[in-house]
């Protein structure tokens, strides 16, 4: 199978590397002017992993589209309307798109489908998301997990599982994608929330955030039409090990460097995503105090002391 995998940071770069082994024809895309691609163009290396000599390496996305069965995306969620509209002026009759990234739209509240889906016919480019647990630090050397591929389209999302398992990533087939979706999402927002637990020393409370965040986080799936099952599924909770406690996440370094004041300059998605959940929360009338209290923080000049004591002294419920 042709795959072109448009992204070249941590995680497109690992997604390149595991395409190749798994026997696929793989190019790895990337912007000339960025210095990640600029690394892999002149070295075929990064902090993470060396590429073989089987992957091909491009700045060319025209060409990298038109010669791929299947697109692979994975760059900062909140980048993707700009970048389609640049991959949509090609012929994506017959391709498949997989996104690989967690993310919602901020500044409409869409998922990332649906902001594909402006700019593509569902009957002629099939799309699929591709979500769960693992770090590319683990990956390369041989760790394995569990991910998961959904799309609306059962026969694509059979193909796609049947071609990218492998014994290092066991794929299951989704059944929601509203579900999967939004769950990838939110769960970086809980790794912030995470990450400031840690930089509080409060690393025992972990579990009730995990436990909480949780069902607040199926209220919302269920409130878009989604199964609140896949909350606790790979999508989400399944996916909370390597965030709220791997020293590789992003999300959780920015959450502990809000606490501590370290300075941390890498991409944490859950960033953005709190701005887009919360308004998903207030058009369907579901409360999400966690959420809330991360978005305070962030966008809103609220204290960790003052958001602690908010959710600590919220009115007693049952807990299901």
């Amino acid at each position: 199978m042709k795959i072109s995998v448009l992204g070249c940071g941590r995680w497109g770069s690992c997604i390149a590397w595991y395409l190749d082994k798994t026997g696929h024809e793989v190019l790895s895309c990337g912007l000339s002017d960025a210095p990640e691609f600029i690394r892999l163009r002149d070295t075929r290396k990064n902090d993470y992993l060396a590429y073989p000599p089987s992957i091909e390496i491009s700045d060319d996305l025209a060409y990298a589209v038109q010669r791929a069965e299947v697109i692979v995306i994975s760059i900062s969620a909140q980048h993707l309307r700009s970048y389609f509209k640049k991959i949509a002026e090609n012929d994506l009759d017959g391709k498949t798109i997989v996104l690989c990234m967690k993310g919602v739209e901020a500044d409409t509240g869409k998922r990332l489908s649906e902001v594909v889906r402006d700019f593509t016919d569902e009957s002629k480019t099939p799309l699929a998301v591709w979500v769960g647990p693992g770090h590319p630090q683990d990956y390369v050397r041989g760790i394995p997990n569990c991910m998961v591929i959904d799309s609306s389209d059962r026969e694509v999302k059979e193909r796609l599982v049947n071609e990218f398992t492998s014994e290092l990533i066991r794929f299951y087939k989704g059944r929601d994608l509203i579900g999967s979706e939004i769950g990838a999402a939110a769960k970086n927002v809980i790794g912030i929330a995470a990450g400031i637990l840690d930089g509080l020393g409060y690393t025992s409370l972990k579990g009730a955030l995990m436990a909480r965040g949780t069902q607040e986080i199926s209220r919302l799936i269920e409130a878009l039409g989604g199964n609140k099952m896949s909350a606790f599924g790979l999508c989400h909770l399944g996916d909370y090990e390597a965030t709220l406690f791997s020293p590789w996440s992003h999300n959780r370094q920015y959450g502990e460097s809000i606490v501590t004041g370290k300075p941390f300059e890498k991409l944490a998605e859950g960033v953005m995503t709190s701005k887009a959940l919360l308004r998903l929360g207030r058009e369907h009338g579901v409360d999400l105090p966690i959420v809330e209290a991360i978005y305070r923080l962030l966008f809103e000049n609220s204290t960790v002391d003052d958001e602690l004591k908010r959710l600590f002294t919220r009115s007693v419920k049952d807990e299901f």
